[in-house]
């Protein structure tokens, strides 16, 4: 038997068809119904938070449930019967892992991680936010989601296992760092600069003095310094 003709840019049919009958289009239709109601069914019977933030366990069996449906979703020589099995599978490992988890801390923080404090009493926590792979403009994309704008008003920044934060904001805040963008010149002229206090640039620790020190920073080791600021009355 000749081999083939090798693929041509021009053959627009097997581009938009591939090698399989305009019937399987219907088919692939069916599939996706089919695959559709399997997906719902399995994230269903995963629990609810599947709908909100998901832990490491829950994104590992959304992972699994999604890839166990792609191929057969579109290879007409895969049947349906195995993305059955495989959301089975995953629901129960889940169920199960979830179960034994609960009753055992020490499994919980192997699986999901622990609260990280990444901000305390307006100083950022550098070495943790390191190990947790958290940027300073992340965190100020946070902070200022919750409508503050310098780190003395925050007491308390903590980062969920999944990824979440939790803030505390302090009763009576004190001068922070600007969390301010720096090109947003205009906004950053309007707050009111707190004299005699400057804030680290890299960590936000303040210190008082009656001009930028000239020395390190007690808390990180840094020599960046930026006058404090307080909030907008």
């Amino acid at each position: 038997m000749p081999p083939p003709p090798p693929p041509h840019i021009t053959d627009y049919m097997r581009i938009l068809m591939g090698d399989v009958p305009w019937s399987f289009l219907l088919e692939c239709a069916l599939r996706l119904v089919a695959m559709y109601l399997l997906l719902l069914t399995g994230l269903r019977l995963m629990g609810k938070r599947q709908a909100g933030q998901i832990s490491r366990t829950e994104l590992a069996g959304l992972v699994s449930i999604a890839v166990s449906i792609g191929i057969p979703l579109l290879s007409p020589d895969r049947g349906v019967l195995a993305p059955v099995a495989i959301v089975a599978t995953v629901v129960l490992l889940h169920r199960f892992v979830t179960r034994w988890a609960a009753s055992r801390p020490t499994a919980e923080h192997l699986l999901q991680g622990t609260v990280t404090t990444v901000v305390v009493d307006g100083v950022m926590q550098l070495p943790i936010m390191e190990r947790v792979v958290l940027s300073r403009e992340r965190l100020f994309s946070q902070l200022r989601g919750d409508s503050l704008e310098h780190l003395g008003q925050v007491r308390r920044l903590y980062m969920e296992a999944n990824g979440t934060f939790s803030l505390v904001e302090e009763d009576e805040p004190k001068p922070g760092l600007s969390i301010v963008p720096g090109w947003d010149e205009d906004f950053r002229n309007l707050q009111p600069v707190a004299a005699g206090q400057f804030a680290c640039l890299p960590c936000g620790q303040v210190v008082e003095a009656s001009q930028a020190p000239a020395q390190n920073c007690p808390h990180c080791g840094a020599r960046e310094w930026q006058p404090a600021v307080e909030a907008l009355k």
